[in-house]
This record gives structure tokens, sequence and C-alpha cells, in this order.
């Protein structure tokens, strides 16, 4: 599969190198197709890796995932083009943390919206799916990094979208996707944030996630 990632962060990367391990071809979007991180990574990647613009990624990916942080994925994906998104599943994996006032970060939009239905709002032709939110970037790519079941949640108004998505993620290794529902469903994932951030500086290491215990 041809697959758009925008963003050149560590999410990104880290989901690039996997896709392309995976046999997929990556294209890394930034705001220039010149840019270091992307090229370096392309470097490393292999042949299977190639970098562009926001645009250019959006255009190449039949898949696209947003790897940027949440207060800016409004303009990025603005840059990346309503038309170069229109019907493709978009894998939403963006947080609303809002660093303005220091650690930790306050949420820059919770309770009665989320950053993903507020994509979904500015591109209503995409197909939004919210997963990969709530660990650490090493984990969304490789579960078995934390030993035992624990679970990824996901959620999106499109069925189709979501098991494009779900089938993807399980060649990663994930064989607990947990379909939450709707896209209203990504504002309690957007606000497990919080408690992830105690969590890690109480654990010490971001290499935790969470598993639901059912009866």
């Amino acid at each position: 599969m041809r697959i758009g990632i925008l963003g050149t962060g560590t999410v990104g990367q880290t989901i690039g190198t996997r896709l392309v391990q995976l046999g997929h071809d990556v294209k890394l979007g930034s705001r220039s197709a010149a840019n270091e991180k992307a090229a370096k990574w392309v470097g490393g990647a292999g042949d299977h890796a190639t970098q562009g613009t926001f645009a250019d990624a959006a255009v190449f990916g039949e898949m696209v995932f947003n790897c940027t942080g949440g207060m800016v994925s409004i303009d990025v994906l603005n840059q990346a083009g309503a038309e170069n998104l229109k019907g493709k599943p978009l894998v939403d994996v963006s947080n609303p943390l809002d660093f303005s006032r220091g650690f930790p970060p306050t949420l820059s939009v919770c309770n009665t919206d989320s950053v993903a239905e507020q994509i979904q709002r500015t591109f209503p032709d995409a197909r939004v799916v919210k997963a990969l939110n709530t660990m650490t970037a090493a984990l969304m790519v490789n579960p078995a990094a934390v030993p035992g079941s624990h679970d990824l949640f996901l959620c999106g108004n499109d069925a189709d979208a979501k098991a494009r998505v779900t089938e993807l993620l399980r060649s990663f290794g994930w064989p607990g996707v947990l379909d939450l529902g709707d896209l209203t469903a990504a504002r309690g994932m957007e606000m497990i944030l919080p408690i992830w951030l105690r969590l890690m500086g109480t654990l010490k290491t971001p290499m935790f996630n969470f598993h639901i215990a059912r009866a």
C-alpha cells in the first residue's frame, strides 16, 4: 500500500519505519520538500521510503497518517489539501497538548469536542479514524515490547475506514483492537493523556499501556 505520513517527529518516523519494514511504500511529508529530518529518515529507511511536502504525502497515500501535534493539525492538513485527502482513511494520531504554560501540558480541546472531530468537520470528505494516540511511539508499532495483554483503542464514523485501519494495525502485531464507536469517542481517547503523562512520571518509563479487564 502507498501510505502518506504527515509529520517528521518521532511518531511519524517510527510509524513510517515499521510500515516500510512491512513492505509498504511510505512518503514522509513536512512543510518543506527538503526537510533535513525527513531526508535523514529516508536515507536510513530503505528504497520504499521517500519524502515531500504535506501535499505530496497526501497525494501519494492511499491512506494518510496525521502524526503532527494536535494544536497544528488543522493547519498541516490544510497544507496537505482537502482534495488530496478526499475519500481516504485519515488516521489521526495527534493529541491536543498545550505546553504554553509549561509542563504538565493542558488540553487545548476537551469534554465536548476533540481534535479528531475538528479534523472531520474541516475535512468532511476524509474518513477520519482516531488511533494510536494513547501510547508511546515505540509501542504503537511493537505491542510485544510490553509483555502480556493490553489494548489499542480506535474510533471513527466510517466502518470501512475503521476496518482497513484495523487490518493495518493487526499487521503491527496488535491482537486487541477495541472499536469504541463513532468519532465522539476521540474525546475520551484524547483526555486519557493527562493520566498517561502522570503514569509516565510515576513509573519512570513511557513503556506501558492500558489493559481492559473484563468479567
